[in-house]
């Protein structure tokens, strides 16, 4: 499976962005698909994740009410719409996926897929 995310930018604090990852070489409705975080000198951070059949959806408590993880089985797309966002919003987003959701779903180490990531700032 292959993984490219899109949609980063600059946002000023309290505006909204959505990121695209675009999914490659084949998935099935076990895949789980996720999102992460990481800024400099910290650990790679959960974000969000789905099961690509649908049925399980989760969020770190700081992406709760703000941002929402969805996709598009037509096009295999999957979104992470941001609102609200805040200045520790700012850091490089990743997309991840591994073949089968697992209630480890927050872990990184447990996603065998990764793309390039994209950046995020929110400031003013």
């Amino acid at each position: 499976v292959q993984l490219q995310a899109s949609g980063g930018g600059l946002v000023q604090p309290g505006g909204s962005l959505r990121l695209s990852c675009a999914a490659s070489g084949g998935t099935s409705s076990d895949y789980a698909l996720a999102w992460f975080r990481q800024s400099p000198g910290k650990a790679r951070e959960f974000v969000a994740a789905l099961r690509w059949g649908g049925g399980r959806y989760a969020y770190a408590d700081f992406a709760k009410g703000r941002f929402t993880i969805s996709r598009d089985n037509a096009k295999n797309m999957v979104y992470l719409q941001m609102n609200s966002l805040n200045p520790e919003g700012t850091s490089v987003y990743y997309c991840a996926a591994r073949i089968r959701w697992t209630v480890n779903y927050g872990s990184a180490g447990e996603y065998t897929y990764w793309g390039p990531g994209t950046q995020v700032t929110v400031s003013s």
